[in-house]
């Protein structure tokens, strides 16, 4: 029955540990998560308005007359 015991002990310690290590790895890919929203959103910016400028060079130039 004591080695019964030890060993339910022994599981429940690894069982709390691994809810341990993945409530960290769960936080830490959340973190990873909104920086990687947070670069997109401004690379999103930053295309915008690189196709905003190219339309206003493209605009600039004269049209060939056929």
């Amino acid at each position: 029955m004591e080695s019964e015991l030890d060993s339910l002990e022994e599981k429940i310690d690894q069982f709390v540990r691994l809810c341990q290590q993945l409530r960290s790895e769960n936080i830490q890919l959340r973190q990873q998560l909104a920086g990687a929203a947070s670069e997109n959103r401004h690379l999103t910016e930053k295309i915008g308005v690189a196709a905003s400028r190219l339309e206003a060079i493209l605009a600039q130039i004269p049209q060939s007359e056929k």
